[in-house]
């Protein structure tokens, strides 16, 4: 039986090959065949294995799910800790460095040793990790894991080596930072509270040492203990014993007394004479009632006490607001003597810190700023202004204002593209900030010598389009634009069903396609429209213009004669020119009101300020009710006038220059005979009597019925299932419902004729050539390969599920199909929840095996809820997923071989992939001419040459043709990416239009011209006709044709066990390579035009879908993805750019000084006012304190290297890079040695200068003059 299957297989391959002259495509994996070629096409290639390595570079926005936060005073850099146990430093604008535990455990608690360069992280593991911060990219140089007890609190006092950890068991160890091995000495919990006292005192929340003498230690414990503990005498001072629980304590400068916040939202303020009761004891936001009680209020979670000279005490706490006011933003109060401030947070409060001028905590501190961590925010308070403004950020912290629903990457853009969006951007910031410089000013950081002008766009669930500076390894927002202007707002209908759509996002952001050297932007929203954008310097009032689309059709399932006689003809002479559809706004019938958008597109003039400005809208529409399809796909061509749409019903094509619908086909139609299913289409079905309260009330009835999943703080989470469609019941819907004559299918030589007779109008005329195949067919069932890289990587569902009907004739309603016809399903969104790349944390099973692909291919299904069938030629079993038990018989779940239900299938081919250029649309051209390339999810792609008119005057007036040659070519798997080369290997750019402002004023006696930058395939070879290569990408394979010949040079079958997610053609190194990221975490790259391996790295596992939506290659060898819904992860795949990564990067430690301390005079001194010091050495050493329980805690030493190193390939190149970089290492630490050495000399030299002096200034001097 396999090898029957196997003959069917070879025979289903190569009849559609034969289609378009290709040669067999399906080589083993990994192993690059060459079919017959009409001549040597002989390539220099120039790229090896040895040009690529993959590593992290930097990391950009808010760090995801905050959970620490520490800073160094001295060296001004600012540390913050996330649960996923990463920790961002941040410095001075350019310095921002990750740093990534391998455990994964949340991080509790920061701390830095200051001015030291190092940092002590606790995770929840219950380890504790020295980080150095010497080093661009720093490591872990021990850790220290605790087996019997969980960390809860750490202390480190500021130039000390002994590190204070309190455990949950209530006791207190000491760590030893330098060797990172616990002392002997241990602070029991049983020990530390009274002997009368007969409940555990609870976990450690605080320990600090006293600022007056740094030999006592201040425990606190949950229960509302505190106990000052002697560490000379290992007794406990004293007791507190408080009847609500503490969560934070902090000590007046002068070390006499500290207060406490607790439970209750009260403080209280202890002095250490009396111990007894608090002196002090207030509820900041506690009113008295009328029966003399305080109002209940929340915990004060931490505060703050901090001490000016010139004005009174800052008390700063968060939290602590009466419970009556908890639907209350978060708060953070500022008690600046009277004076009590609330500021109102956007977002929970998950850490805050006061900054000083001192690192010295016996000193006055004088607070000048307050750092709020936020759960999605970072705010800085100026407390040196009476109104305590907020400093702007400098770091891209607002990449997740809105969740990110796409990506794109641009490197190498026009160098003055840049300055034009920040100038334009820039009138629309913010004002009120505060004036003084960012006070997180740490580290050094200079642009090195790799920079070139970097773009990355995102597009966002509110409809807002961010465009950011990313060159020399920064991120800086440039310009924002709001898509949500373009249309009304939705009106509530129908009971509040309006506002229900509302929340669903419909403004959402799912492709972009953005073109810098003509600036012109294209963005396909979720509520299946696209909006064109031109760039201009100058206002503007504008009407925008509309096209609506009807982009829908049916398949013939079952064909008889009968049905052939009734099923009315495209020849039909009922009428010979298109109409356009009905527009929602005009007064038509009720029965002719199913052709609406999704949106309404405002209808008057608009006021567009500079920067983009929209031009024109595409909207597909509601045909009988049920909802468009959305968009998988587009290009656009500004050389051209020309922007391309597809989606799983069909393409169109638009002259935006025109305004005019050039091509709306279903996918079928395009093939013609040349269908390699001989599938046949049948004519628009007769519009049903549906009413404008009908098609509202279909689509809130899909709203009803689908499930809701929990929204998250976001309000964004995916919409990523719905009910389940029968899919013996799904057609496809004609693309227009204006009958054609029949000499437009039939005779090539009466195009000419029609073309003289037909004028432009709003749907312009189409001409191709499709053969009517008459006579009695079978059941077609279409197969479809609708997976993550149309669902995920472009940020749309194409699953076909659609209202279930009857297949031929209509069935009445008392038929078996009769209550499912009756209901209205699901079917189809108009738009769905915005599918945010930012929010989708759904695990997924990585395996490289055949098993674990298919069990990874039901799991991606399961998410949208559709059945899918992957057309490969060796995978060919189906999955389905249901919602309900009855529903299974209608679900496809066959198992059989792909030659034998490649015509028998259920779904629709959707177009995926679109690419204009300049090519040969057919075998026997003999000049390039300008075509579109168009892939299907079946593997197939399709070659549709146009005629456009040359001069300015005529592409103003002249219809461009466009007539589909019936060229196909097959493949493995959906196609994804198109791309040209000549026969010399380079890469061939799309033309282009040179961008012109549309606003600026011009001279009436010398009008403006389009200036065009045309890349033929002739334009860099001697011979015109000598053709040029396409590259042909499929998420199984990627296949090289020779054209115009159409002839398979080579094939390369990427992977066997998954699928590719993304691909694109860079250019690297001088040359160009296929570069592409599977859905198993294998990034890979191979060489033009030979398809050689060049870089297999299992680098980044699929374990959510954010990845695959957003993960993006461009020029250079780099790439990026959002690596969780806040950030952005910027990675290189190439040599070079890893070598010289030290360069790129920011210093974080720089060699500072530490300020001496305050000489706190004569008297305060002589009457005991100074601190008291003392060994700890002596205390916590081995010698005194004898060594701790081996079982109580392991020692780990550190791993060396960089990060970078741990994903390059072994090899003498990866030796000799991490030797070279270790070795650069050395000499940097050398020199910073030698630096501070002399830096040590100098300051003995002015000490014993200052001391001679003041020696022979004292030395008569009696006591009393002193």
């Amino acid at each position: 039986m396999k090898k029957f299957r196997k003959v069917l297989d070879g025979l289903t391959t190569s009849s559609p090959a034969g289609v378009g002259g290709s040669s067999s495509c399906a080589s083993a994996a990994g192993t690059p065949t060459a079919g017959p070629s009409p001549r040597e096409i002989d390539v220099a290639e120039t790229l090896t294995s040895e040009s690529f390595q993959i590593c992290k570079t930097v990391r950009h926005g808010f760090p995801c799910q905050p959970t620490a936060l520490a800073f160094d005073p001295v060296q001004k850099l600012l540390a913050i800790g996330s649960r996923s146990g990463g920790v961002r430093i941040l410095g001075r604008p350019g310095v921002d460095c990750y740093c990534q535990h391998e455990s994964g455990a949340a991080v509790l608690q920061l701390q830095f040793l200051i001015n030291e360069g190092a940092l002590v992280t606790a995770c929840a593991d219950d380890t504790l990790h020295l980080w150095n911060l010497r080093q661009k990219r720093p490591a872990i140089l021990h850790s220290l894991k605790f087996n019997r007890e969980r960390i809860t609190f750490c202390h480190l006092p500021f130039q000390s080596k002994w590190l204070y950890v309190g455990t949950e068991r209530g006791n207190t160890h000491i760590a030893n930072i330098e060797s990172f091995i616990l002392s002997g000495y241990v602070i029991m919990w049983n020990k530390a509270i009274e002997l009368a006292t007969k409940t555990h005192p609870g976990p450690v929340v605080h320990l600090s040492d006293s600022p007056k003498d740094e030999g006592k230690l201040l425990i606190g414990f949950e229960s509302g203990t505190v106990v000052m503990w002697d560490l000379r005498a290992k007794k406990a001072d004293f007791r507190i014993h408080y009847d609500e629980a503490i969560h934070s304590v902090s000590w007046h400068h002068e070390g006499k007394q500290f207060m406490c916040s607790h439970s209750d939202g009260s403080l209280t303020v202890w002095n250490l004479r009396n111990t007894a009761r608090p002196v002090q004891v207030t509820f900041p936001h506690g009113k008295t009632q009328r029966d003399g009680r305080k109002e209940s209020c929340k915990p004060i979670l931490k505060v703050e006490y901090k001490m000016s000279r010139n004005s009174e005490p800052f008390v700063i706490f968060s939290g602590g607001l009466s419970y009556d006011k908890a639907s209350r933003r978060p708060t953070l109060t500022i008690m600046h003597g009277k004076a009590i401030t609330v500021l109102e947070m956007d977002h929970p409060i998950v850490e805050f810190m006061v900054l000083c001028d001192t690192p010295y905590p016996n000193e006055v501190q004088e607070p000048y700023a307050a750092v709020v961590l936020l759960e999605k925010d970072l705010v800085v308070v100026d407390l040196t202004q009476s109104n305590f403004p907020i400093f702007e950020n400098p770091y891209p912290m607002d990449i997740h204002e809105s969740p990110v629903t796409c990506t794109a990457y641009f490197a190498d853009c026009p160098p003055d593209i840049i300055p034009v969006l920040y100038s334009i951007g820039a009138k629309h910031k913010k004002t009120g900030y505060s004036h003084k410089e960012w006070p997180v000013s740490g580290g050094t950081w200079t642009l090195g010598s790799q920079t070139y002008p970097e773009i990355i766009l995102t597009g966002h669930a509110d409809g807002t389009i961010k465009f950011w500076d990313a060159t020399a390894m920064t991120l800086q927002m440039l310009y924002k634009l709001k898509t949500s202007k373009v249309f009304e707002k939705p009106k509530a209908v129908e009971g509040g069903r309006g506002a229900e759509l509302g929340e669903e996002d419909p403004y959402a952001v799912q492709m972009l396609s953005w073109c810098p050297h003509s600036r012109l932007l294209c963005v396909v929203g979720i509520s299946a429209n696209l909006i064109l954008y031109r760039f201009s310097k100058h206002d503007a009032n504008t009407n925008i213009t509309v096209l609506e689309v009807r982009l829908q059709c049916e398949v013939e399932e079952v064909i008889s004669p009968s049905d052939t006689e009734n099923t009315p003809c495209l020849s039909d002479p009922s009428g010979h020119s298109p109409q356009p559809p009905p527009s929602p706004r005009s007064n038509t019938p009720d029965s002719a009101r199913d052709s609406i958008p999704c949106l309404k597109v405002k209808d008057r003039t608009i006021r567009m300020p500079p920067g983009y400005q929209a031009e024109l809208v595409v909207q597909l529409l509601w045909v009988d009710g049920e909802p468009p399809q959305p968009i998988t796909s587009l290009d656009i061509n500004s050389a051209y006038g020309l922007l391309a749409l597809g989606n799983c019903n069909g393409l169109a094509v638009v002259d935006y220059i025109q305004r005019t619908v050039l091509l709306c086909m279903s996918t079928l139609e395009l093939y013609g005979a040349a269908d390699p299913f001989q599938r046949l289409t049948r004519s628009p079905r007769k519009s049903r009597q549906s009413t404008p309260d009908f098609c509202m009330r279909g689509l809130s009835n899909f709203y009803s019925d689908s499930k809701k999943r929990i929204r998250t703080s976001y309000q964004s989470l995916t919409e990523l299932s719905d009910n389940q469609v029968s899919m013996d019941a799904e057609r496809s819907k004609s693309p227009t419902s204006v009958p054609y004559p029949s000499s437009l299918h039939n005779d090539h030589r009466s195009q000419g004729d029609t073309l003289s007779s037909l004028r432009p109008s709003h749907y312009s005329p189409v001409f191709y050539l499709l053969d009517n195949v008459k006579g009695p067919g079978r059941k077609l069932s279409l197969p479809t390969d609708l997976k993550t890289d149309l669902d995920h990587v472009n940020g749309h569902c194409t699953s076909s599920s659609s209202q279930a009907c009857a297949a031929g004739r209509a069935r009445g309603p008392g038929g078996p199909e009769g209550p499912r016809l009756a209901r209205r399903g699901p079917g189809r969104p108009p738009f769905r929840k915005a599918q945010s790349a930012a929010c989708m944390e759904i695990s997924l099973p990585v395996s490289s095996h055949a098993e674990g692909y298919a069990s990874r291919r039901a799991m991606l299904q399961q998410l949208h809820g559709v059945s899918m069938y992957s057309h490969d030629e060796h995978h060919a079993t189906s999955y389905c997923w249901s919602e309900r038990a009855e529903s299974r018989e209608n679900s496809f779940s066959r198992s059989r071989s792909s030659s034998v239900s490649s015509i028998d299938r259920d779904t629709k081919e959707a177009v995926t992939a679109l690419q204009f250029g300049e090519s040969y649309g057919r075998k026997t051209d003999a000049l390039p001419t300008p075509c579109l390339w168009v892939g299907t999810s079946l593997g197939l792609v399709l070659l549709i040459p146009m005629s456009i008119p040359t001069d300015d005057q005529e592409r103003q007036e002249e219809p461009v043709t466009m007539a589909p040659t019936g060229t196909v070519l097959m493949l493995k798997g959906s196609v994804l990416r198109f791309g040209f080369l000549d026969l010399r290997g380079a890469v061939i750019s799309a033309p282009y239009e040179v961008w012109r402002d549309p606003n600026a004023q011009e001279d009436p006696e010398r009008p403006r011209k389009r200036k065009l930058v045309n890349f033929s395939p002739s334009s860099s070879q001697e011979n015109c006709g000598e053709g040029h290569l396409a590259v042909v990408c499929s998420e199984r394979q990627a296949v090289v044709f020779l054209m115009p010949a159409q002839v398979c040079l080579h094939v390369h079958n990427i992977t066997e066990a998954s699928f590719v997610l993304r691909a694109d053609l860079v250019s690297f190194c001088n040359s160009v390579c296929l570069a592409c990221f599977c859905a198993n975490g294998h990034v890979m790259t191979l060489s033009l035009p030979s398809l050689r391996p060049l870089l297999d790295v299992n680098y980044l596992p699929l374990t959510d879908m954010r990845i695959a939506r957003t993960f993006c290659f461009t020029n250079g060898g780099q790439a990026l993805y959002l690596s969780s819904p806040t950030e952005i992860q910027r990675i290189t795949y190439s040599q070079e750019m890893c070598d010289n990564l030290q360069d790129l990067l920011g210093e974080l430690f720089t060699p500072i000084e530490t300020p001496e301390a305050q000489n706190r005079g004569f008297l305060k001194g002589f009457f005991g006012g100074n601190t008291q010091t003392f060994d700890r050495e002596e205390l916590f050493g081995e010698a005194a304190a004898g060594k701790a329980s081996r079982s109580l805690a392991q020692h780990i030493p550190g791993q060396a290297g960089m990060e970078g190193m741990k994903a390059a390939a072994g090899g003498a190149v990866g030796e000799l890079a991490r030797a070279r970089i270790a070795l650069d290492e050395r000499g940097q630490r050398l020199g910073e040695l030698e630096e501070r050495t002399a830096l040590l000399m100098t300051s003995a030299e002015t000490f014993s200068k200052h001391a001679h002096e003041l020696m022979l200034k004292c030395k008569d001097k009696k006591w009393y003059q002193f």
